[in-house]
């Protein structure tokens, strides 16, 4: 068997059920005694959908989930237990035709371009610039730039990339956002030399990313997060949209 699951909400709320695009069975061998020893059994099915629905990549995330399996069953004499076997297999979506346009951002930080500060005279003074090569991404490269501190009061302590998943999830109730880390990166340890170029380089992780996602019922987007940590505990992040694709 094979099926795609869209797990909406699955720890939040449990009336929201799995969506079954594909459900494929096939007669592997007919009814017998298979000889002694070990038997291999070729076999291949198209991977065909029920209606219109698309085969889309698959995805390990939090509220959702795109998962292709494989069930072998092997029924026995009455006397001996049926065996079955499940395993999943990983679905790449279609490469993108044409060229993937870049859209390399360059990014200043400050005091005064940070977003949310409640208490922004209380900020210690810091100026840092960088540049990240694109982020229209190709999900089998590296997202990559750099980012130099030009000057801060205080002491550097640690600088981050943050790779975020944004899941959007919904129904006739309504629609709920929700943004995870996928995983952390720690691209300077310590007080930084100001002047100095800081490579980002951060290698997509397979399952927990894939092409980003449109859907009537569900979204699947990226973000990415430069995180500078000061040691009086100051928190300065910058978020930046991606979008990844296959080519």
């Amino acid at each position: 068997f094979c099926k795609e699951e869209d797990n909406i909400f699955k720890e939040r709320n449990k009336k929201y059920r799995p969506i079954q695009i594909i459900n494929s069975t096939i007669e592997m061998v007919k009814p017998g005694k298979l000889p002694s020893g070990k038997t291999e059994i070729p076999f291949e099915f198209p991977l065909q959908t029920k209606g219109n629905k698309v085969l889309y990549e698959t995805y390990h995330g939090v509220f959702v989930n795109i998962q292709y399996t494989l069930r072998c069953d092997m029924k026995r004499s009455l006397l001996a237990k049926d065996l079955t076997k499940t395993c999943e297999f990983i679905v790449h979506s279609l490469s993108q035709k044409g060229k993937l346009m870049p859209s390399p951002v360059d990014f200043t930080i400050t005091p005064e371009t940070l977003q949310n500060v409640k208490e922004r005279a209380l900020l210690p003074k810091f100026l840092i610039r960088g540049h990240l090569s694109s982020t229209n991404c190709i999900i089998t490269q590296p997202l990559t730039g750099q980012l130099i501190v030009e000057n801060a009061e205080a002491a550097v302590k640690s600088i981050e990339l943050q790779l975020v998943r944004v899941e959007t999830c919904g129904c006739a109730e309504g629609y709920a956002r929700d943004a995870t880390e996928i995983q952390n990166i720690q691209i300077a340890d310590g007080d930084v030399c100001r002047g100095l170029p800081v490579p980002i380089y951060m290698v997509f992780p397979r399952l927990f990313t894939c092409p980003t996602l449109e859907t009537t019922n569900f979204k699947v987007e990226f973000e990415v997060n430069i995180v500078v940590l000061l040691h009086d505990d100051h928190l300065i992040t910058e978020n930046f949209p991606l979008k990844l694709c296959r080519m």
